[in-house]
């Protein structure tokens, strides 16, 4: 693709600013549904429905999150008894975080909110136009993974 159409097309841009209007409009749906918790809590907690026992560092890099936001976001989810955290065995003075029944209990409610949000997200877009764009997503994403170096 020639230089000037994607500066044209402003690609990273316009991915920023879906990225943006995504989160909002999550955002909004999540008060409008009266959730206790924000959409980037949601993934930390569904992260660790999948992936039960990460270290902090571990969460930081799947979910994308700085040391600072992370650690915040930890703190108040288990302060809502969504999460808990224990020392490793093996690696002394390092904690693993958990989630509870509570915090399954949320996600399992969340859900389906989630799942709607995303068919809004892409109503008028046929399957296979959003297989293709996530197949090109999942290009840039490669393009970008080697070539970054996430610091938490």
């Amino acid at each position: 693709m020639k230089q000037d159409i994607l500066l044209e097309q402003k690609i990273g841009l316009r991915l920023s600013r879906i990225g943006l209007l995504s989160k909002i409009f999550a955002g909004q749906q999540f008060v409008k549904n009266c959730f206790d918790i924000t959409p980037e809590q949601f993934t930390v907690l569904y992260t660790l429905k999948i992936n039960n026992g990460m270290y902090l560092r571990q969460l930081a890099c799947v979910t994308l999150k700085d040391r600072p936001n992370i650690t915040r976001i930890v703190s108040i989810l288990e302060a809502k008894e969504y999460l808990t955290s224990a020392i490793d065995k093996e690696k002394r003075m390092v904690k693993k975080l958990y989630i509870t029944e509570k915090g399954l209990d949320v996600c399992e409610k969340v859900l389906p909110s989630i799942l709607n949000i995303w068919q809004d997200t892409v109503a008028n877009i046929s399957e296979e136009e959003i297989e293709k764009f996530l197949k090109t997503l999942n290009k840039i994403e490669v393009n970008l993974k080697d070539k970054v170096v996430i610091q938490n």
